[in-house]
C-alpha cells in the first residue's frame, strides 16, 4: 500500500496529466492494471481561442472536424437554428465562414468528418421523408452526406437502424478508419442516463449499439474515438475531459485530463486533429482570456454592448491545446 501512495506522489511531482484508474471495459471489469497514463499535454500548454473572429465568434460554435489536410474545417453555429458551416485555410489563414450546402434549413450539429473525408456524419431533427418535410422529428437522429466533389455534397441520408429510435436522442458521433461509430443518448435501451456507444462497421452494415462503460456509473457523452481506435476522449463526471484507451474489445476506465482544460467550465465536442498533435474542444470560459478592468471606469452602454458582442461573452468558442496523441498510420 505504501508502495501504491509514494509511486502517486511520485507522479504528482512530475505533473502527469491524468490519473491511475482501474480498467472497466465495456465488456465488464477486468482485474488487470490499467495502461500506464501518458503526458497527453504537456504541463505548460495552454488553450487558445481557435480563428477569433473567424470560426469563433460573439455567437457559439462547436464541434470543430478537420479534412484529412487539416486545410478544412467544419463546425456548428447558431443561436435560434444549429447550422452546419465550414471555413478554408488560404494563405494560412482561415477564410469567411460558409453555410454547408446541406445545411441551412433545419437544425443541423455535431459534424464530424471521416478519417478519409468521404463522408461526414452530423445531428439533426430534420424530416426523414418528403411528405412531411415542414415538420421536424421531435427527436434528434444521426444522417450522413457524401463528398461528391470540390465543395459539393450528396443529399443528407438517414443513417439506419440500429441507430435512430422513434423514443431517444442521438448526439455526437465519430467514426474511426475501420468504420465503427460511436454516439452518445440519453434514456437509451433502458439506460436511464447520458451513455456513449459503439457500433462495428460490419461489411455493408452496423452492429447493435453497445453502451460503453468508460467511466463507471457516470454517465458519459461526446465520445470523440480515434482514427486508430486506440483512444477515445469524452465528456463526464462534472463536464470535464476524460481519455479512455484500448483495452482487448473495449477500453479502459477514462483518465481526466489536466488542470489546461478541465478549470471548471463546462466543456463539450471534443475532437483531435487529424495528425494527432491538437485538441479542440467547445467551452464558454472567459477566466484567463477577458475579465473587467475593477480599477477603471465603469462601463457605459457602448462598452457593455462591446463587451456583449466580443468573442468572450459567456457563449461557447473552439478552443485548442496541443497534445501528444500522434495516431497510427493504419
Amino acid at each position: 500500500m505504501m508502495q501504491l501512495v509514494h509511486w502517486l506522489l511520485r507522479e504528482a511531482i512530475l505533473g502527469v496529466s491524468i490519473t491511475w484508474c482501474t480498467i472497466f471495459s465495456s465488456l465488464g471489469q477486468s482485474t488487470q492494471p490499467s495502461v500506464v497514463p501518458q503526458n497527453v499535454i504537456d504541463t505548460s500548454a495552454q488553450p487558445l481561442v481557435f480563428a477569433p473572429g473567424v470560426v469563433s465568434t460573439a455567437f457559439e460554435e462547436a464541434a470543430a472536424t478537420f479534412s484529412p489536410d487539416g486545410n478544412t474545417v467544419y463546425f456548428y453555429q447558431g443561436t435560434i437554428y444549429n447550422t452546419v458551416c465550414y471555413s478554408k485555410k488560404i494563405d494560412g489563414k482561415w477564410a469567411k465562414p460558409e453555410v454547408a450546402p446541406f445545411s441551412g434549413q433545419y437544425s443541423d450539429w455535431d459534424p464530424f468528418l471521416s478519417p478519409d473525408g468521404k463522408r461526414l456524419f452530423f445531428v439533426s431533427s430534420r424530416p426523414q421523408d418528403d411528405k412531411s418535410l415542414i415538420k421536424p422529428k421531435k427527436k434528434t437522429h444521426l444522417w450522413y452526406a457524401d463528398h461528391l466533389q470540390g465543395d459539393t455534397w450528396s443529399a443528407p441520408h438517414l443513417l439506419d437502424a440500429p441507430f435512430n429510435l422513434d423514443s431517444v436522442n442521438n448526439f455526437a458521433p465519430s467514426v474511426s478508419r475501420s468504420g465503427t461509430i460511436c454516439f452518445c443518448s440519453r434514456g437509451r435501451d433502458g439506460h436511464a442516463g447520458m451513455g456513449s456507444y459503439y457500433a462495428k462497421r460490419l461489411g455493408d452494415h452496423y452492429d447493435t449499439p453497445k453502451l460503453m462503460a468508460l467511466n463507471g456509473n457516470e454517465e458519459t457523452q461526446d465520445p470523440f474515438i480515434a482514427p486508430d481506435e486506440r483512444y477515445i476522449i469524452f465528456v463526464s463526471g462534472d463536464n470535464e475531459l476524460y481519455i479512455s484507451y484500448r483495452q482487448g474489445d473495449g477500453w479502459a476506465t477514462g483518465q481526466k485530463l489536466g488542470p489546461q482544460v478541465n478549470n471548471g467550465d463546462s466543456i463539450w465536442d471534443p475532437t483531435v486533429s487529424p495528425d494527432g498533435k491538437m485538441l479542440y474542444y467547445t467551452s464558454a470560459r472567459v477566466k484567463g482570456f477577458y475579465k473587467r478592468d475593477p480599477k477603471g471606469p465603469a462601463l457605459n452602454y457602448d462598452g457593455l454592448e462591446k463587451e456583449m458582442g466580443s468573442i468572450f461573452n459567456g457563449r461557447g468558442n473552439i478552443l485548442m491545446i496541443p497534445v501528444n496523441l500522434k495516431n497510427n498510420a493504419n
